[in-house]
Formats: structure tokens, C-alpha cells, sequence
């Protein structure tokens, strides 16, 4: 099958296209509402400016595939590889990308809010000024992420790992961070950390000189050698603090 066959299908109501192979297809511009297309491969695949609302992606192979500008509201993508993909204002709210795989993706711009993505990998991904506001990260990896000015207002990210992540300008207000590793270097050089839960969180190392900490919960964060001063924080919730006087190792 290619696309223009797939795209012919569609037009006359089929919706069932699970496990298609259509590497590198040009699938730009289509509009393909509530398709299924889990388990196909679509790799290298020109997704551009597609409507996928509802589509179900669910291990879907995607590698190096381009969805900049695409819209996947509400789209089932678990367990989909998008390692190395292009997703510039991809609109993924909504969207569940439990599990899945978004190694060194780009989802500059991208909208992820209130999308799933427990579990999943986004170890180098590009998530400059992306929306992830009230996004499931729970135990995600954001390992060396590009989280540049990213809102994560109200995100859920319980056990996530965000070693060595840039979260310059970042918007963490209210977000959950319970149990979160933020081991050095991370940056959160202007981030806003107002009102968010860090109780627990692994902040070793943490330069935290610029970042507003206004209502902050510490209770009990490890920030042995992370930099506060001259941190705001008014009002910070410091209890059980351990830090460098603490002696932990």
C-alpha cells in the first residue's frame, strides 16, 4: 500500500489501517480523523500540517518521521517510537504518550498539555518553550532535556528524572515534583518554582540563584551543594531541609 492508495481508502470510509508499512511516505497536509495506523511503520514519514485527532498511533514506528504543525488531539500514541523525530508545533493535548519513546525528538513549541507521558523517554529531547501544562510525566525521562522556557504549570512529575536538564525560564508553579532527580548541573537559572511540591525531590547541585522559590514545599529536599542565594524565596517552605551543613553525602 502507498499513500495515495491509504489516502483513497480513507475518503471511502475504511479506517483500519494497522500494521501498514509506509516508510517515508508523504502524508502531508492529509486528514486522517480516528485513523488507525497502530503498530504500522512510519518511519521517515512527512506528517506535516496532518489532522490526526483521535488517531490511534499506539506503537506505531515513527522514527525520524515529521509531524511539525501536525494536529494529534487526544491521539493514542503508547508505545510509539518517535526517536529523532521532527514535531515543531505539534499539537499532541490531550494526547497519550504513555511509554513511548521521543529520544533526541523536537518539540520546539510543541502543546503537550494535559497529554500523558508516564514513563516516557524524552532523554535529549528539544522541549523549548513547549506547552506542558497539567502533563502526566510521572516517572518520565527528561534526562539532558531542553526544557528552555517550557510552561509546566500544574505537571504531574512524580519520580521523573531531570538530570542534567536545561530549565532556564522554566515554569514549574504548582507542579509536582515529589521524589523528582534534578542531580547537577541542572539549570533552573529564572524558573519559577512558585507553589510547586519538591518534597523529596534530589536537587544536588542545583543552581538555583535566579529562581523563584515563592511558596515553594522543601520539606525534606536534598540541596546539599545546590546554589540559593540570591534566590527568592519568600515564604519557602524549608522544613527538613538537608543541606550542605547536613553532612549527607
Amino acid at each position: 500500500m502507498d499513500a495515495s492508495e491509504l489516502l483513497e481508502r480513507y475518503q471511502v470510509g475504511e479506517r483500519d489501517f494497522r500494521n501498514v508499512r509506509l516508510p517515508c511516505a508523504d502524508l502531508s497536509e492529509a486528514q486522517l480523523l480516528g485513523v488507525n495506523l497502530s503498530g504500522a511503520d512510519l518511519s521517515g514519514i512527512d506528517l506535516t500540517n496532518a489532522e490526526l485527532g483521535g488517531a490511534d498511533l499506539s506503537g506505531a514506528n515513527l522514527l525520524g518521521a515529521d509531524l511539525s504543525d501536525a494536529d494529534l488531539v487526544s491521539a493514542d500514541l503508547r508505545n510509539a517510537n518517535l526517536s529523532g523525530a521532527e514535531m515543531i508545533d505539534v499539537v499532541l493535548s490531550d494526547a497519550d504518550l504513555s511509554t513511548a519513546t521521543l529520544l533526541n525528538a523536537n518539540l520546539k513549541y510543541a502543546d503537550l498539555s494535559d497529554a500523558s507521558l508516564s514513563g516516557t523517554s524524552l532523554s535529549y529531547a528539544n522541549l523549548f518553550a513547549a506547552n506542558l501544562f497539567g502533563a502526566n510525566l510521572l516517572g518520565a525521562d527528561l534526562s539532558y532535556a531542553n526544557l528552555f522556557a517550557a510552561d509546566l504549570f500544574g505537571a504531574n512529575l512524580l519520580g521523573a528524572d531531570l538530570s542534567y536538564a536545561n530549565l532556564f525560564g522554566a515554569n514549574l508553579s504548582y507542579a509536582n515534583l515529589l521524589g523528582v532527580n534534578m542531580y547537577y548541573p541542572v539549570s533552573l537559572l529564572a524558573a519559577n518554582l512558585s507553589g510547586a511540591n519538591l518534597l523529596g525531590a534530589n536537587l544536588k547541585g542545583a543552581d538555583l540563584t535566579t529562581a523563584t522559590l515563592t511558596e515553594t514545599k522543601l520539606v525534606d529536599t536534598y540541596l546539599q551543594h545546590a546554589n540559593l542565594q540570591p534566590a527568592n524565596r519568600e515564604h519557602a517552605k524549608l522544613s527538613g531541609l538537608l543541606d550542605t551543613i547536613s553532612g549527607r553525602e
